[in-house]
């Protein structure tokens, strides 16, 4: 039976009345529960769909009033607050059109990612929108492949939405922001203050949205003039938990930076109370900045200057693009730009306390 995501040609209701030696029109109604039919014919003609990995065509149904107008996000996890920003960008943007969104928490599993997507395929869904970064493997590609050639061959469109495509020629529509260059930008910020030895907490190897912020990182300081070795990358990963364990063992080891460069917000939000816990003040003692701007960030103690990405509306882009612009699957490319948010976590340095 395979994956269920072979990608091949689309696959005819025709073909399976052949495989399961019915009619067209037995075949038909077997497979939309509209009409009666034996228990036995019918489950011969889901076998044969199973075996040919057939799938509506959610066009074609719609043309007899059973096609969903229906879009899928799916993201690794519900609670975090980027996730749940772009996850609210689809729906309004679905709402606005009459549409429903569904979102659908995968934890990281690739597998459960996989039955998702199939899952949506098989529903009708014409938009599923992958989000937020991922680490790019050989499996990665792979998947990712399948997933666009199957949605593609059933009349739907795949989205990634906050991570590049693995291969420009898969039909696939990219909607990202420029990590990079929000992490050159307030990189350079904490530089024109004066600190040089700043420190980069949150990288995750591999990973398209970090390795991003990563290398802006690294690009500001040469811009500086300042040595290959001035960049001092922590691979702490993502979350709270993630940001207080690493700075509270950055701040055993040694006290040799005025500033830290968070991965996002919630590393950020583990750093500041690592910091406070060290008995340490911030920004006085040290200067703290973020990524993404989640709405709490302003309510962090100090306020958190940070980059504001704009999560809502990367949701709503990847609605209004694929609907605006169906043809141009592959090789599809928008980049949303980022901002600096300027709030109270970074001292000039030489301030007195």
């Amino acid at each position: 039976m395979g994956n269920g995501m072979t990608g091949k040609g689309r696959v005819t209701i025709r073909e399976v009345a052949e495989r399961a030696g019915v009619s067209t029109a037995t075949a038909s109604r077997a497979l939309t529960g509209n009409h009666p039919v034996p228990p036995a014919t019918r489950a011969r003609v889901l076998r044969a769909a199973r075996d040919l990995d057939y799938v509506a065509n959610a066009h074609a149904r719609a043309l007899v009033g059973g096609g969903r107008k229906m879009a899928a996000v799916v993201v690794r996890q519900v609670t975090s607050p980027f996730y749940a920003q772009v996850a609210e960008g689809v729906e309004a943007e679905a709402a606005d059109r009459g549409w429903l969104c569904v979102v659908g928490a995968t934890g990281g599993d690739p597998q459960r990612e996989m039955e998702f997507v199939q899952l949506m395929r098989e529903e009708g869904a014409r938009l599923v929108i992958l989000v937020g970064g991922v680490v790019e493997d050989d499996a990665y590609r792979s998947r990712v492949a399948h997933y666009a050639q199957a949605l593609d061959s059933s009349g739907a469109r795949l989205v990634l939405c906050g991570r590049p495509a693995p291969d420009p020629e898969i039909p696939a529509l990219v909607v990202e922001f420029d990590n990079e260059a929000g992490a050159r930008a307030i990189t350079g910020y904490l530089l024109s203050a004066g600190h040089r030895r700043i420190v980069f907490l949150g990288g995750l190897p591999g990973n398209t949205a970090l390795d991003a912020r990563v290398a802006g990182y690294r690009a500001a300081l040469a811009e500086h003039g300042l040595p290959v070795e001035a960049a001092r990358v922590v691979d702490c990963g993502l979350g709270r938990a993630a940001g207080l364990r690493a700075m509270t063992e950055l701040l055993k080891e040694t006290r040799e930076f005025t500033a830290v460069v968070a991965g996002d917000d919630m590393v950020a939000a583990g750093a500041l109370r690592a910091i406070a816990d060290a008995g340490l003040r911030v920004p006085d003692d040290v200067s703290v900045v973020g990524y993404n701007d989640i709405p709490l960030a302003e309510d962090f103690n100090p306020p958190l200057t940070t980059v504001r990405t704009p999560a809502e509306e990367l949701g709503r882009a990847a609605v209004r693009i694929a609907l605006r612009d169906p043809g141009s699957a592959a090789g599809s490319h928008h980049l949303l730009g980022t901002h600096i948010v300027v709030r109270s976590s970074v001292a000039p340095l030489g301030r007195p306390s």
